[in-house]
């Protein structure tokens, strides 16, 4: 595979994961709250690689463009990213109960299986892996392009990792702040979740009108 262009698209998709979005706000939500941030982000990376294997497939092509099936997707995925916020918003990080402890952390599986769906039920993420990812294909390269594609989308779910990872545990960190401090960075998170899900509604509903 041409290491240049590989190269590049690890340049394109560091600027995009970079750019805060539902992902920034449940890897947030989840390094405030929970006792480790690193199954969220477990999940979140799990989530892109089903998305990568469904675009090598050519399922993710197939998606984009059955308006149907990406409307029904993009919908699923707004509510769930606005339910996750709301949970967020009714049990922030730093709030006690009548016991003095700090609300429980779901269990591990349960916070893989959130970012999962948070990333894989992400139709923007779907849509950058179609448009973004054929770009940087070379037809003359001895790899088919199905594998092409898929290197490429393992190379985007090594960026998030790292990246989500760093910024989880730079939460976490935020735990050994004021406990007024940590709710309102939780809460923020959730509502980042609320406004990014019904944007995303929106958006789509918008298009399809």
């Amino acid at each position: 595979m041409n290491i240049s262009l590989l190269l590049a698209f690890w340049g394109v998709v560091a600027l995009l994961i970079a750019v805060p979005g539902p992902d920034w706000a449940y890897v947030l939500a989840a390094g405030l709250r929970d006792r480790s941030p690193f199954p969220a982000v477990a999940g979140i990376v799990l989530g892109y690689i089903g998305l990568t294997a469904a675009v090598a497939a050519g399922v993710g092509a197939l998606v984009a463009h059955t308006p149907a099936l990406l409307t029904a997707i993009t919908i699923a995925g707004a509510a769930y990213l606005v339910y996750l916020g709301v949970s967020v918003l009714r049990r922030p990080a730093g709030v006690h109960g009548a016991s003095g402890q700090a609300s429980v952390s779901p269990p591990p599986l349960t916070r893989v299986a959130r970012g999962v769906g948070v990333s894989g039920l992400n139709p923007k993420g779907l849509l950058v892996f179609v448009a973004i990812l054929p770009q940087f294909t070379d037809t003359a390269a001895g790899w088919p392009i199905a594998a092409q594609l898929a290197a490429l989308g393992l190379v985007f779910a090594a960026t998030c990792a790292a990246f989500y990872s760093g910024l989880g545990a730079l939460a976490h960190a935020v735990l050994g702040l004021r406990p007024v401090v940590v709710t309102i960075i939780s809460r923020v998170s959730g509502v980042a979740m609320v406004v990014v899900g019904v944007a995303m509604a929106v958006e789509r509903i918008v298009q399809i009108g």
